[in-house]
């Protein structure tokens, strides 16, 4: 009888055992984290799911780094996070479903006052017009635009035109209409629900550079690995 109870308990460790191996943490780390606090969550940098509360809760509570004095920026590696993941719950199974690297930026979020914000619009407004006008002026001026419309009136109107003439007009109102479709933007409101050139532009760019810096980090050795 004795033997019979120990080799039903026997069994029941070993089936516990087996359930807490089995229970499967799921990690999905981010690219790029900008964060305003010195200590680093793993809640901060990458979504975490799994069955067992407790194990979720636990998880995501696990401080993964903290800055020191004007650090700005760390890359850590996925492999570190697992493993930090494997220490606190030893019995579990981590799989990684996002990015192998991420790029976690501190980050000082400063209030400004009306004027600033305002001055900062009104140059960088200016900066644009200006610098679009020239371009425009420039490439008009290489193609010799004035003379080709010119040209096109005189064939289709059998007469000379005058100081400003159809295209010209017809041109400049196309101009800011393919320019206003193009950049799908009109004030607050998009034209279609597709992002903007300069959106996807601004993406890019953001990809390129936050690619560089881990990269950079890799190759300095600066990055949290095991």
């Amino acid at each position: 009888m004795h033997i019979f109870y120990e080799a039903v308990n026997n069994r029941k460790k070993q089936k516990g055992v087996k359930s807490l191996r089995e229970t499967v943490v799921y990690l999905k780390c981010n690219r790029d984290v900008e964060i305003q606090s010195a200590d680093v969550f793993l809640k901060d940098v990458a979504s975490v799911e799994c069955t067992d509360c407790v194990i979720l809760a636990k998880c995501r509570a696990l401080k993964v780094y903290q800055f020191k004095g004007d650090e700005k920026r760390v890359v850590v590696s996925s492999i570190k996070l697992i493993q930090l993941i494997c220490k606190a719950c030893p019995e579990v199974l981590v799989q990684s479903v996002g990015e192998t690297d991420v790029l976690i930026e501190k980050i000082k979020v400063e209030k400004q006052k009306g004027f600033k914000i305002w001055a900062k619009i009104v140059v960088v407004c200016l900066v644009c017009f200006f610098g679009t006008a020239s371009t425009l002026v420039a490439y008009n001026s290489d193609v010799a635009v004035r003379d080709i419309f010119e040209e096109v009136y005189e064939v289709f109107m059998d007469k000379p035109p005058g100081p400003i003439n159809i295209l010209e007009i017809t041109y400049s109102i196309g101009l800011a209409l393919g320019i206003i479709v193009f950049f799908n933007h009109i004030g607050k409101r998009n034209i279609t629900s597709d992002p903007t050139p300069i959106e996807v532009s601004m993406r890019n760019y953001e990809r390129d550079v936050n690619q560089a810096l881990i990269e950079t980090a890799d190759r300095e050795g600066k990055e949290m690995d095991v």
